[in-house]
């Protein structure tokens, strides 16, 4: 099976694909488990085709990091189906990990299996989402999530942010009337940007009414390793959330 959607202008990719060594477990969760849930050129994205149970939301996280988030969410809300896009192949692994119980020096078995306490609700995009965008019908997510996407705060990299007006309008399109867009950073520079470029978007508003709605985590938040690393550095994160009109 092919790894990448094909496109025939794919947009140019910024960031890391591979960091430091992925040890056996991780590699054989990546080798064996991983295509059992990965999203390829064949796959029907039709949410009952897609999972095999009957669906009634669609969820999708973009870049999912480590996939704390992701994992939790998944397993607080069995009943929902849930997409994972990311390129980072150690945060792929470290979610594979985290939903089968495997970890460096378990006994790993010929058929490896999610921790019984799941659903197999996820699936897993390994490559850069606009590759997917065109194969995603409309109104098709519930919500979105973009969690401490990379901020790239030097002007000059403006461009490769995430949040831009050409993404905008196909999260707006993908996304269902009154779906969420949830976006999470810690970077005073993204923070600046995103309201600025949600406050420009004809398609979104943002659902906030008083600073605590934006100041601290959603109720039904999943702390990351990330958002850790930000607290104790001293940057407060905020959560920024967008309903589709």
């Amino acid at each position: 099976m092919e790894a990448n959607i094909p496109a025939q202008n794919p947009p140019k990719f910024f960031g890391r694909r591979k960091g430091r060594i992925i040890h056996k477990a991780k590699s054989v969760l990546l080798e064996k488990f991983l295509p059992q849930l990965k999203i390829t050129e064949s796959t029907d994205l039709t949410p009952n085709k897609l999972f095999n149970f009957a669906v009634e939301k669609m969820y999708l996280e973009i870049g999912f990091g480590n996939g704390e988030h992701l994992a939790g969410q998944a397993q607080s809300h069995p009943e929902i189906g849930f997409i994972g896009a990311e390129v980072f192949q150690n945060g792929i692994a470290n979610l594979l990990s985290l939903i089968t119980g495997i970890k460096e020096g378990s006994q790993i078995s010929e058929n490896i299996e999610l921790k019984n306490t799941l659903n197999d609700n996820i699936r897993i995009f390994d490559d850069d989402i606009r590759l997917l965008f065109k194969r995603i019908p409309d109104k098709y997510f519930d919500r979105v999530f973009l969690l401490f996407p990379d901020p790239w705060p030097k002007k000059r990299h403006a461009a490769r942010r995430f949040i831009n007006p050409e993404n905008l309008q196909e999260l707006a399109r993908i996304i269902k009337p009154q779906g969420l867009l949830r976006i999470a950073t810690d970077h005073p520079v993204y923070k600046s940007w995103v309201l600025h470029q949600m406050h420009n978007s004809p398609d979104f508003y943002w659902t906030a009414t008083c600073g605590k709605d934006w100041k601290t985590p959603p109720a039904d938040w999943i702390e990351t390793k990330y958002q850790r690393k930000a607290l104790r550095e001293g940057r407060r994160p905020v959560f920024f959330d967008y309903a589709r009109k």
